[in-house]
């Protein structure tokens, strides 16, 4: 049994861990398509955390109660409650404003479904310091969820992308919404924690992320598709021929990016 202030520092530990990707983030000069291939590295390593939480989820829901097969009708209703509950809670909180999204409620919004995300991992590792000490499971909990903390910072940086020498308190206040959780669901996860809590907060966390993505595929396709305009006319200027390749390059960029960052989210869940 891991001593309840240990468990602390190793949650934060694992939530900060997103303060590590700033060298990265914050490069400067950065062009357009380095900023949509960054958005769209994002993209991807949030379709990835999306389908790893829910395959944590599934083996509670999924409890064989009809002959051995079906799921649980209580489990069920928590984990549709709780979806519900964060697409729900960021839509109202985009839409409160005609204005928009701007980049930085957008860079908000990630970093709350990072939030809700982060709130399980420390749960987990909270209970799992308990249970086991700190060796075995928990050590693998703890590198793995840090190195996955880590790649979180590429979401939550996204919007920001190409402004941030002018948004670095910003982004830094945005880093601790998002780490922060951590911290507190390692300290509520070592006195107590339940599959109700982790269907509960894992079902938030989905429905965050979820909606978190669909505000960013939208400023990643929002150029018109250049592929079907690939036809060079007579009548067309170099200028004119120059700015569709640049659209088709930069679409290019998108789903590569796509691929690369689910590719990413994989390969750290590996550890």
């Amino acid at each position: 049994m891991v001593d309840f202030i240990v468990t602390l520092a190793l949650s934060a530990i694992m939530g900060l861990s997103v303060y590590l990707s700033l060298p990265i983030v914050l490069r400067k000069k950065m062009g357009d398509r380095k900023i949509r291939f960054l958005n769209a590295i994002a993209v991807g390593i949030l379709v990835f955390l999306m389908s790893d939480v829910y395959s944590d989820v599934a083996p509670m829901l999924s409890n064989g109660s009809l002959a051995g097969y079906g799921t649980s009708p209580f489990f069920d209703g928590i984990f549709g409650a709780a979806v519900a509950g964060g697409f729900l809670v960021l839509y109202f909180l985009e839409h409160r404003s005609k204005k928009g999204l701007s980049p930085v409620k957008l860079a908000l919004i990630i970093a709350i479904a990072m939030g809700f995300q982060n709130l399980t991992e420390g749960l987990v590792f909270g209970a799992a310091s308990v249970q086991y000490g700190l060796e075995g499971t928990t050590l693998v909990i703890l590198v793995g969820f840090t190195i996955q903390n880590l790649t979180e910072g590429f979401p939550i940086a996204a919007p920001l992308a190409g402004k941030l020498d002018k948004r670095l308190g910003a982004l830094l206040l945005m880093f601790l919404i998002g780490g922060v959780p951590t911290i507190v669901g390692g300290g509520a996860g070592y006195f107590y924690n339940s599959n109700v809590l982790d269907v509960a907060f894992n079902g938030i966390a989905i429905g965050a992320i979820l909606y978190v993505i669909l505000p960013m595929f939208r400023i990643l396709f929002r150029e018109p598709d250049a592929v079907s305009e690939v036809m060079v006319k007579d009548s067309e200027t170099v200028e004119e021929v120059s700015n569709k390749l640049v659209h088709i390059l930069n679409q290019r960029a998108v789903y590569i990016g796509i691929f690369v960052g689910f590719v990413i989210g994989w390969l750290v869940n590996l550890v």
